[in-house]
């Protein structure tokens, strides 16, 4: 009965060791709880040099942008991108006025081309038929007197109007002139047309 009563004894003792133990397991769990979150920045710290503790943890977290400078930023490149907008719509407005003026000068120039041809036509047609009379009161004059009026001018020039005579007015002419003046002529008139290519 002694025994019984020595185990039955024993039995509380073991027990109370067991929930002693549990329960040192649950405090110092529940007291690395609280202390964990805190540890790591207390690394942190601890490895930042002693000499620099502010700037280090400022440093650590990165700096939150300031909503006033970031606007006023925003702002200041919306205000150059409107400027640089403005000057290249004036530089777009001041090459459309000169393409207008160039243009204006285009049409003045080819009406003027057009207007110079109309009178350069017009002159040589004027002196073609001053020629054209020429040559006819020429192919009609008295053949001794043209020679003699010939023998007077330019060789290229009497050679000019000897060309555009009819062929039997302008023998009687020839038949006038001195030899040396009608070889001349002759030579220039048969020359006249060398130079023209021939293919």
């Amino acid at each position: 009965m002694t025994a019984r009563v020595a185990r039955t004894g024993q039995r509380p003792r073991r027990r109370m060791r067991g929930g002693l133990s549990i329960l040192a397991l649950m405090l110092a769990g529940s007291a690395a709880i609280r202390i964990a979150p805190g540890l790591g920045e207390a690394v942190a710290q601890a490895s930042v040099p002693q000499d620099q503790p502010a700037q280090a943890a400022s440093d650590a977290r990165p700096a939150s942008p300031d909503p006033v400078a970031l606007l006023d930023s925003v702002r200041n490149r919306e205000a150059a991108v409107a400027e640089r907008e403005r000057a290249l719509e004036e530089r777009l407005q001041a090459l459309s006025v000169a393409e207008a003026r160039v243009e204006e000068r285009l049409a003045a120039l080819r009406s003027a081309e057009e207007e110079l041809a109309g009178t350069l036509a017009l002159a040589d047609e004027a002196a073609e038929n001053d020629l054209a009379r020429l040559t006819e009161v020429y192919e009609n004059m008295d053949p001794d007197e043209a020679a003699a009026l010939f023998e007077e001018m330019a060789p290229e020039f009497s050679a000019g109007f000897l060309g555009r005579m009819q062929p039997a007015a302008a023998a009687e002419v020839m038949a006038g002139l001195a030899p040396r003046t009608a070889y001349t002529i002759s030579a220039i008139l048969a020359g006249r047309n060398a130079s023209v290519p021939t293919e």
